[in-house]
C-alpha cells in the first residue's frame, strides 16, 4: 500500500511548560497525514484515518472496552478549566475516566511488588475478544510502521531482541494501555525504551479535545476518530488536552502500544 504523506520539520522551541503542569485546551494544527522529522531523521507519523482492516479492530476493542466484558481501573483524575482572577487552575471532574492495561506490568518495589508479571486482565474470560483484537490491531501497526518508517522498524525489532517473547504485546512493545476520557498532565515516558516509538489510536465519538501537544515543537496532533499516532513518547515532555463532550454519552479511547525498558534482558 502506497500512502501519500506530509513532511513536518519538528524544529525545538523555547516554553516554561513543566512536568506537572495541565495542559489546556489547545486547538490541534496536525491534521493531515504527516512523517515528522527532528534533523532531517524521522521519528514517527501521525495518520488521520488508518486503514480499513484497523479500523475494524480498533471498533472492536473500543466497543470491548466499553461493555462490562473488560475490567478497569477507575482514574481519580481531574481536569482543568482554566485560570481564576487570581492566576489559579480552575480544575473540575468532566466525564467518567478509566483505563485498562494488557501485557506486562513491570516490578514496583515501591509498592512491595519486586517482580514482573503479566496483567490479570488476561485471565478473565471476557475480556478475552478484546485482548485477542488488541494484539491483532499491535500486529497492523507493526506492519504500517514497517512500511511508512522501515528504518524505525528495524531498529525496534533490534532492541526487542533482548526481550523475553513472555514479555511481548505485539513484537514491539511489552504492554497496551486503553485509556477512556483521561486528558494526562504533561509528562515524558521515563519507563520507555529509549529509541523506541508508542502508538496511540484514538476513538472519539461526540467529543472534542484529547489531542496530544508537545510544547518543545509547538505541535498540537489532532485525535480524531480512527487516527494513528506513531511517537517517540521517551523523548519529550507531552500532554493531552481536556475532553470535552458535545453530546450525551460523548467520550475519547485512546488504545496504546508502548515498550518499557524494565522488561530488556528479564528472564
Amino acid at each position: 500500500m502506497y500512502f501519500v504523506m506530509k513532511r513536518i520539520d519538528l524544529i525545538k522551541l523555547e516554553h516554561s511548560t513543566k512536568i506537572g503542569h495541565p495542559c489546556g485546551s489547545i486547538k490541534p494544527n496536525v491534521t493531515e497525514d504527516c512523517i515528522f522529522y527532528v534533523d532531517g531523521i524521522s521519528i514517527g507519523f501521525y495518520m488521520r484515518i488508518m486503514p480499513l482492516k484497523m479500523q475494524k479492530l480498533a471498533n472492536l476493542a473500543d466497543k470491548e472496552l466499553r461493555s462490562k466484558n473488560v475490567p478497569k481501573s477507575v482514574m481519580k483524575r481531574k481536569t482543568h478549566d482554566g485560570k481564576d482572577e487570581n492566576g489559579k487552575y480552575k480544575y473540575k471532574n468532566e466525564v467518567d475516566q478509566y483505563s485498562t492495561i494488557l501485557g506486562g506490568t513491570p516490578p514496583k518495589p515501591h509498592m512491595g511488588r519486586n517482580y514482573a508479571n503479566l496483567s490479570s486482565v488476561h485471565l478473565v474470560k471476557t475480556a478475552q475478544t478484546f485482548i485477542k483484537s488488541m494484539l491483532m490491531l499491535a500486529n497492523e501497526a507493526e506492519q504500517l510502521i514497517k512500511e511508512i518508517l522501515p528504518e524505525q522498524h528495524a531498529k525496534q525489532k533490534k532492541l526487542f531482541e533482548q526481550v523475553n517473547d513472555k514479555w511481548k504485546f505485539g513484537n514491539l512493545w511489552t504492554s497496551s494501555i486503553s485509556n477512556y476520557n483521561i486528558a494526562a498532565p504533561f509528562h515524558r515516558d521515563t519507563g520507555n525504551v529509549v529509541g523506541a516509538v508508542n502508538v496511540i489510536i484514538t476513538k472519539r465519538k461526540n467529543a472534542v479535545g484529547g489531542n496530544l501537544n508537545v510544547p518543545d515543537y509547538g505541535a498540537t496532533i489532532d485525535s480524531c476518530d480512527n487516527s494513528i499516532l506513531v511517537y517517540p513518547a521517551w523523548q519529550n515532555v507531552h500532554g493531552v488536552t481536556p475532553i470535552i463532550p458535545t453530546a450525551p454519552n460523548g467520550y475519547r479511547n485512546s488504545l496504546i502500544f508502548y515498550p518499557l525498558k524494565a522488561f530488556i534482558g528479564l528472564d
